[in-house]
């Protein structure tokens, strides 16, 4: 069952991060245009352009890295308890990305309808599903 959660993990993780890597290199992609592109996946107020390429390229790591520790979690044999812990951290960061979606707070940071829109029906409920797959990981890797 784990590897099978991780897998699907990987998965999503993997697809978040081949989309940074194509804005890293200045690509529009799924979108035609960059400022629709920022106001669809970014969202802040009155926003024209995407973020520095390398903050996209952080998070292509970034997300690939998740992806691949949540690999290495579903083998019950290696890491110890620092692989726990870690599997614990990324668990809280995508669990507090996903509560932060669905705050007032963050809706009138991200304005922007067509990121609100996708915010409530996909990347705050990703975050979630990830956060509690991470969960489950540990959890069984616990037991």
């Amino acid at each position: 069952m784990n590897m099978f959660i991780a897998s699907l993990m990987f998965i999503a993780l993997f697809a978040v991060s081949l989309a940074h890597f194509l804005w890293s290199l200045g690509r529009t992609w799924p979108i035609r245009n960059e400022k629709l592109l920022a106001q669809t996946v970014v969202g802040f107020r009155d926003i024209e352009r995407m973020p520095p390429r390398l903050a996209s390229f952080a998070i292509a790591l970034g997300s690939f890295a998740a992806g691949t520790y949540a690999l290495a979690l579903a083998d019950h044999d290696s890491g110890g308890i620092w692989l726990n812990l870690g599997g614990l951290a990324l668990a809280a960061l995508f669990l507090a990305r996903g509560i932060l979606g669905f705050t007032p707070w963050w809706q009138q940071l991200t304005p922007e309808a067509n990121f609100r829109l996708n915010d409530r029906r996909v990347y705050s409920p990703l975050c979630l599903a990830l956060g509690l797959g991470f969960l489950a990981l540990v959890f069984f890797r616990l037991t």
